[in-house]
């Protein structure tokens, strides 16, 4: 049967931090020479999943990837935590796989205190430098700063408890690090939609879920000329003046400025989901559409 998608009237867009970082990887994620990046997932040393079991661009390449990026301190057999699992070739799946996200702890009571449920939509953001390749080897471009960029999506179509499910309704996520955890009453899974669909815009022929294959100036969150990654050029609507809402854990106006090209924001350091009402900024839909048409 085709998906009834349940879309709330007050859809929620998140920003959540995911992927290599400095603490996390140690390293930012890639971005090649021919604009193509690749979010590399973080390390986690009790799955069953290694960097060398993970594909892109049709080839278990990852391992090498992350092997040279950080001078061998992680390489093709540590384990990763893939996750969120946006991309269907990414591994060998199962029937019924879908695209798929796990929370807990914190972060987790962040998105249960706000309601994130069907309709709501993560857009996933990490660190990112240009890479270049020198021979087989691969080192981060000296004259280029790390940044944050926006790197997938994905559309909630079900919130899954993992200590309450069914592990047989549920068996095409077994592999997934969420799935094998102990006993944890916050441990949740965000099942994606299997097509995305905003208020407004209808269906976006794309998937509920994906990857945005290559860099584009409009999937970075960091100021242009920015050293501190952190630093972010927004959008001029992202300004909360006259809203009843704003960007959770941004609620200190010190950390906004208006400037001719939009407004700056001093994101904070701690944190892995930053949630908008999109109810209070309509025009964030129009923003994730075209975002998402980048794919």
């Amino acid at each position: 049967m085709p998906e009834r998608l349940r879309i709330e009237s007050r859809v929620k867009i998140i920003l959540s931090r995911k992927g290599f970082d400095s603490s996390a990887g140690g390293v930012p994620s890639p971005i090649f020479p021919d604009s193509r990046v690749l979010s590399l997932p973080i390390p986690d040393c009790d799955s069953p999943i290694r960097y060398g079991d993970l594909a892109w661009r049709g080839k278990r390449g990852v391992g090498e990837i992350a092997e040279r990026l950080t001078k061998g301190r992680l390489n093709a057999s540590d384990g990763v935590h893939i996750d969120p699992d946006l991309a269907p070739d990414t591994l060998a799946r199962s029937r019924g796989w879908r695209a798929v996200l796990g929370q807990t702890g914190a972060a987790q009571g962040h998105l249960q205190n706000f309601g994130v449920g069907p309709g709501d939509v993560f857009l996933f953001f990490g660190l990112f430098q240009e890479v270049q390749k020198l021979g087989r080897d691969l080192r981060f471009r000296p004259d280029s700063e790390p940044q944050h960029v926006i790197f997938g999506w994905l559309q909630v179509a079900e919130v899954v408890p993992v200590d309450r499910c069914s592990r047989k309704v549920m068996s095409w996520a077994a592999y997934h690090p969420h799935m094998n955890r102990d006993l944890d009453s916050q441990n949740t899974l965000y099942v994606a939609s299997h097509r995305i669909k905003l208020p407004g815009h209808g269906r976006l022929e794309r998937p509920g879920a994906g990857v945005l294959t290559h860099y584009d100036p409009l999937l970075r969150l960091t100021a242009p000329e920015s050293a501190k990654p952190s630093l972010w050029l927004l959008p001029k609507w992202f300004f909360s003046k006259g809203r009843k809402t704003r960007l959770s854990y941004h609620g200190d106006m010190t950390r906004w400025k208006r400037i001719s090209g939009g407004v700056m924001l001093q994101s904070v350091a701690r944190g892995q989901e930053f949630i908008l009402d999109a109810d209070d900024y309509p025009e964030a839909l129009d923003w994730v559409a075209g975002l998402i048409a980048l794919s």
